[in-house]
């Protein structure tokens, strides 16, 4: 593996939900310790299982783990250290300042910007000289911070001060509040992420043309901010020999060789390695000691027995959201689990019944064009540009509330529009734009507002507020689509995710971002399921078990509405396939 050809002090992995980094990163983390090497392994991931897959309890404490010489081990608790983060925010002013205020400063710190900055704020102390991590040789990450997050971090010392003063109103006030003492701790730990003698970033991917789409973004604007040692693990790959006795197999390995072939070009300097697809729940040490190399799987008794699953088609949800004739139908979900493709496929089945639907997508990633292959009756597509509408959000904010703002005030204000939250924001108002539609028509959005955006904008009415202090009071019919999106009857919600422990957890705690907005989601749509085929291959056999276990946590813990889509021997693209998709 070129990741692990002399290693740097920091191993950072860093992808999607679902690609397999927790696993590569304490599989690694194995391996450097077998060498002799004191190892510290550290997570930030919200859905880690690391703990798990050492069958011990970590914590926020670091932890001996038992069964590997030189190996300890540490989960920084995302949640935890955002209420701690928060309390030390709001704990000052609370009793001093209305409560009306302070509701307000809690709702703008219940985001993901405030998690993910939290999150950072613990682990800063392990990027920088310290008695804590003296003893280790190697420290190996799951789970980098985004560079949304060191964006955040690099925005002005001055802001805090300026906004205090009252001159102007930042798009990601409540995250960023009292950061102005460990500042200089921060600026330490960003510049050892940026030093390529001390920090590695491994890229972790799938074979799939979406997710490595994702991936080259991620690379991009992780190397725009100065971190540019990466590397590309390409994890699961199916093995050529099962796909020579099975159709599905065989359709997975010449869809996934396509995509290799076809990598993004900024990818293709990286130094990559590849993992084949294993079998096995990578739980427990000789797992992990076997992912990293590279052996065929050996079945374990027969795969003739059927797998036996109850799989509600999208087709079904579909009758239930046609009966209305109209409404807003949104698909959430992390990277990579096919959010763009199951509203295409919805859109489709809509307006193939006859029915009027605008499908539309914010994603950069997405090509619906490319998905559709054609026209369809009833149907019209359009797609949100976010630079275009962030940039339009940024002038009219400059010429309002700037128009009144010294040099250097209006200085600070361009600074902060850079925000990545700025983004969020613009795309919020164009979405607002398109939602005015659903009471005529079905109105399918690919890639909505996020749950942390729309707390932002409105849970417990603070909109109203963030709408007089950014726009001077204009444009307050915004509230309109706010409610239409709290309403079931004319807002459908379809989280989507697939059958995999870590894209289930993180579609679970989208599903609590949500809620805390005052938005039930309608159901969960889980995507590409081989335990919704047949093969004859027996590694995809067992990895269809393995999926059961996921989709009845799903069922009994997430969602009494769900469907189970199937994995399609040739990618769902086109009409046709997008129809057979659904089920129709």
């Amino acid at each position: 593996m070129q990741f692990l050809d002399q290693p740097p002090r920091f191993l950072f992995f860093t992808g999607k939900g679902g690609v397999g980094k927790t696993s590569i990163a304490c599989a690694t983390a194995i391996q450097l310790a077998a060498n002799g090497k004191r190892v510290l392994l550290v997570s930030t991931d919200p859905a880690s299982n690391v703990g798990q897959v050492f069958g011990i309890s970590i914590g926020n404490t670091v932890t001996a783990v038992p069964t590997v010489l030189n190996l300890s081990a540490l989960e920084i608790d995302p949640q935890a250290a955002a209420q701690v983060y928060r309390d030390r925010i709001v704990g000052p002013v609370r009793g001093i300042l209305p409560d009306d205020v302070v509701r307000g400063i809690e709702e703008q710190l219940s985001g993901a910007c405030t998690t993910e900055i939290a999150a950072f704020d613990e682990f800063t102390s392990l990027l920088i000289d310290s008695p804590l991590t003296a003893e280790y040789d190697h420290i190996v990450f799951d789970t980098a911070p985004t560079g949304h997050t060191i964006r955040l971090l690099q925005l002005p010392g001055a802001w805090s001060g300026f906004l205090e003063e009252g001159k102007g109103d930042a798009s990601c006030l409540g995250p960023l509040a009292g950061l102005e003492k460990q500042r200089e701790q921060y600026k330490a730990a960003v510049d050892a992420l940026a030093d390529d003698k001390r920090t590695r970033l491994i890229l972790v991917a799938r074979a799939q043309q979406s997710t490595l789409r994702e991936v080259a973004r991620t690379h991009e604007e992780l190397a725009g901010i100065g971190l540019k040692q990466q590397y590309l693990v390409i994890n699961g790959i199916l093995p050529k020999i099962e796909a020579e006795t099975d159709v599905l197999a065989a359709a997975i390995y010449k869809r996934e060789q396509a995509a290799l072939n076809g990598i993004p070009e900024v990818l293709k300097s990286l130094p990559q390695d590849q993992v084949a697809l294993k079998a096995f729940d990578l739980v427990g040490l000789d797992a992990l000691r076997q992912l990293l190399i590279d052996t065929p799987y050996q079945a374990r008794g027969t795969n003739d027995a059927p797998v036996e699953l109850d799989k509600p088609s999208l087709v079904q949800l579909v009758d239930s959201i046609a009966v209305e004739g109209h409404g807003l139908v949104m698909t959430m979900g992390k990277g990579g689990v096919g959010k763009t493709t199951i509203a295409a496929a919805v859109a489709v089945e809509l307006a193939h019944r006859g029915l009027a639907v605008h499908l539309t997508t914010s994603d950069p990633a997405a090509h619906l064009s490319d998905t559709l292959k054609g026209t369809l009756d009833n149907l019209t597509v359009s797609r949100i540009d976010p630079h275009e509408e962030t940039e339009r959000y940024r002038q009219h904010v400059l010429e309002t509330k700037g128009a009144t703002l010294d040099a250097h005030g209006r200085a600070l204000l361009e600074e902060d529009l850079r925000s990545p939250c700025t983004e969020e924001i613009a795309v919020f108002q164009a979405f607002s734009r398109i939602i005015r539609e659903a009471g005529k028509k079905f109105v399918v959005m690919d890639t909505a507002p996020t749950g942390h955006t729309l707390l932002l904008l409105d849970a417990t009415g603070a909109y109203h507020r963030e709408v007089a202090r950014q726009m001077d009071k204009a444009n307050l019919h915004f509230t309109t689509p706010m409610m239409q999106l709290q309403d079931p009857k004319q807002t459908k919600i379809l989280i989507v995710t697939l059958a995999e422990k870590t894209p289930v957890l993180e579609a679970a705690n989208l599903q609590e971002d949500l809620r805390r907005a005052g938005i039930e989601p309608w159901a969960w749509v889980v995507n590409n399921s081989v335990a919704a085929t047949t093969t004859n291959s027996a590694l995809l056999h067992q990895r269809a078990l393995n999926e059961l276990v996921e989709i009845d946590t799903v069922a009994k813990r997430y969602s009494k509405r769900y469907a189970v889509v199937p994995m399609l021997k040739d990618e769902p693209v086109g009409v046709k396939r997008l129809l057979e998709l659904a089920g129709h």
